[in-house]
C-alpha cells in the first residue's frame, strides 16, 4: 500500500532553507530581474540544478521550492518585457511542440483535479501546475534565438562538472557536500555494495540527466572557443552516469551512443524505423511473453529492478479501462509496490488517463518530425546536420531514460530545456537557405542569427567544420 503522504499532505511543515541557498537564491532572482533577456537563461539554470528542491519556503502552509519561487521570478520578469506579438511570446510563433506541451500540462492538472475533488489535491495541483506550465513557459520565452543556444548548453555543460566533481567526491570520501546545504542528506545509498552517488538530482536522475546531455556537448566540441568547455562537460557527464551505479542511467548513454551512430544512416531513417516497429511486432509474435517483458532482462548494475519496471508497464496496459478516461487514483492496488511509479509514460497515464498521455508523447513526435524536416531543408551543410542531429540523439535518449524514472520537477525542467532549444534551432533552420550539393562553393545568405547558430565566430569555413566527427 502506498504511503498516504508520498501523494497530498507530505513536506515540510515549516520553512527549510539554510543561510547559503537563502543568498544563492537572492542572486539567481536578482540577476533574472536584471540580466538581458538573452541571458537570463543562465542563472535560472544554475540556480535550478544547485540548489536542492528539499529547500522550501513555507507561507500559509503552501509550500514554495526555491525551483517553484524561481519560476515565478521568471514568470514576473517576462511580464514586465512587454510586446504582444507571437514572435515576443515565443520565438518563432506558436508551434506544434508549444501546442501539445499546453494540452499536455492543462488536461494532466485538470484531470487530477476532477479524480480527487479535494481542496488538499487542488492546492497541491496548483503547485505542480506552477511547475510545470509556468517552467515550460520560462525557458521557452529565455531562449529567444540560436546565440542563446549556445549559451545554454554551456551552462548545462557548467552544471554536469560542477555535479560531476561532486557526485565523483561521493564515491571517494562517502560524503555528499549537497547534504550538508539542505539537500538530500550527507549520508550515502548503497545497493549491492555499491555506492549509488545523489549529488542534487539523486542518483537515478543525474545519470539520465547527464547522460541524454552528453550529444550537445559533442556539437559544442566542433566550437574553437568552446572545446575545453565541452570536454569538461563531457567528462563530467560521463561521471554522473558512472557514480550513479543505476540501469537507467547506462542505458540513457548507451541510447546516446547508438544515435550517434546512426548519424552516417540519417538519409535512411524512415526505413530503419519502419524495420524496427517490424522487428517489435515480430518478436511479440514469436516469444512467449509481451515484447515489453524484455525490459524485466535489463540489467546492467547487478542490481536493476528490471522486473518491476516490466510488471508496471504490464498492468499499465492490462488495467486501460481503470485508466483511459479519467486516470486511476487507485494503481497503487494493482499489485506489490505499485506505486512506485518508475516510469514517465505510465505516470502520464495513470494521472492525467489517455488525452494526457497522447498529449505527451506527441511533444515528443513533434520534436523529432521538425528536427527531421530541418535537417531535410539544411542538406548539405553538415556543420547544421550534425547540430540537429545531436539534438535528436538527445531526444531519443530521454525517451529511453523515460521507461526507467519518473521525473521530478527538477528533470522536467531539463526536459523543457531541450524542447525549447529544439524549437528554436528548427525554426531557425527552416528560414536558412542553403548552397545545393551541385554547386559546393556557392555563397548562401540567411540572417545573422541563424548564421551564428551552427558556425563559430572568426573561423574560417574550414575550421568551422566538425572534421572530428566526421564519418
Amino acid at each position: 500500500m502506498e504511503p498516504a503522504n508520498f501523494r497530498f499532505g507530505g513536506g515540510a511543515a515549516d520553512t527549510m532553507l539554510t543561510p547559503v541557498m537563502a543568498v544563492a537564491m537572492l542572486i539567481g532572482i536578482g540577476l533574472i530581474f536584471t540580466m538581458p533577456r538573452n541571458k537570463v537563461i543562465v542563472p535560472f539554470l544554475l540556480g535550478c540544478f544547485t540548489i536542492p528542491l528539499q529547500q522550501v519556503v513555507v507561507l500559509g502552509g503552501l509550500h514554495f521550492t526555491v525551483l517553484r519561487i524561481l519560476i515565478i521570478a521568471g514568470l514576473i520578469r517576462r511580464a514586465t518585457l512587454g510586446g504582444t506579438s507571437r514572435e515576443d511570446k515565443f520565438p518563432g510563433g506558436l508551434n506544434g511542440v508549444d501546442r501539445m506541451a499546453i494540452l499536455w500540462t492543462i488536461s494532466l492538472q485538470t484531470i487530477l483535479s476532477i479524480q480527487w475533488m479535494e481542496m488538499q489535491a487542488f492546492i497541491h495541483n496548483l503547485g505542480d501546475f506552477l511547475d510545470i506550465f509556468g517552467g515550460y513557459l520560462v525557458v521557452r520565452f529565455f531562449i529567444p534565438d540560436g546565440e542563446t543556444v549556445r549559451r545554454t548548453i554551456k551552462t548545462l555543460a557548467v552544471i554536469c562538472i560542477i555535479q560531476g566533481v561532486c557526485m565523483l567526491n561521493e564515491q571517494i570520501s562517502h560524503v555528499n557536500v549537497f547534504g550538508y546545504v539542505g539537500g538530500l542528506g550527507p549520508w550515502l545509498t548503497i545497493r549491492e555494495g555499491k555506492i549509488r552517488s545523489e549529488g542534487v538530482l539523486g542518483c537515478i536522475s543525474a545519470g539520465a540527466f547527464a547522460g541524454a546531455l552528453i550529444p550537445l556537448f559533442l556539437w559544442l566540441c566542433t566550437e574553437r572557443r568552446s572545446r575545453m568547455l565541452a570536454y569538461a562537460g563531457i567528462a563530467g557527464a560521463t561521471a554522473m552516469v558512472f557514480t550513479s551505479n543505476s540501469s537507467t542511467s547506462l542505458l540513457a548513454l548507451g541510447a546516446t551512443g547508438l544515435a550517434i551512430s546512426f548519424w552516417p544512416l540519417r538519409k535512411q531513417m524512415t526505413l530503419i524505423r519502419r524495420g524496427f516497429a517490424l522487428m517489435l511486432v515480430g518478436l511479440h509474435l514469436v516469444m512467449h511473453g509481451p515484447v515489453w517483458s524484455l525490459i524485466a532482462r535489463i540489467d546492467l548494475t547487478g542490481s536493476s529492478s528490471g522486473y518491476h519496471r516490466y510488471y508496471l508497464v504490464d498492468n499499465c496496459i492490462r488495467h486501460f479501462s481503470d485508466w483511459w478516461l479519467l486516470g486511476c487514483k487507485d494503481y497503487d492496488k494493482w499489485g506489490f509496490m505499485m506505486f512506485d511509479l518508475c516510469n514517465q509514460f505510465v505516470v502520464q497515464a495513470v494521472v492525467g488517463g489517455l488525452l494526457a498521455l497522447v498529449a505527451y508523447i506527441a511533444i515528443f513526435s513533434r520534436s523529432f518530425g521538425s528536427i527531421g524536416k530541418a535537417r531535410k531543408k539544411v542538406e548539405g551543410d553538415r556543420g547544421r546536420e550534425w547540430y540537429l542531429w545531436c539534438l535528436g540523439s538527445a531526444l531519443f535518449s530521454i525517451v529511453v531514460a523515460h521507461f526507467g524514472i519518473n521525473y521530478p520537477a527538477m528533470m522536467q525542467i531539463g526536459l523543457f530545456t531541450l524542447w525549447a532549444v529544439i524549437s528554436v534551432a528548427t525554426f531557425e533552420a527552416s528560414q536558412a537557405t542553403v548552397p545545393s550539393v551541385e554547386s559546393p562553393g556557392q555563397e548562401f545568405t540567411q540572417d545573422f542569427t541563424v548564421a551564428q547558430t551552427y558556425l563559430p565566430r572568426k573561423e574560417s569555413k574550414e575550421e568551422a567544420r566538425h572534421s572530428f566527427f566526421e564519418v
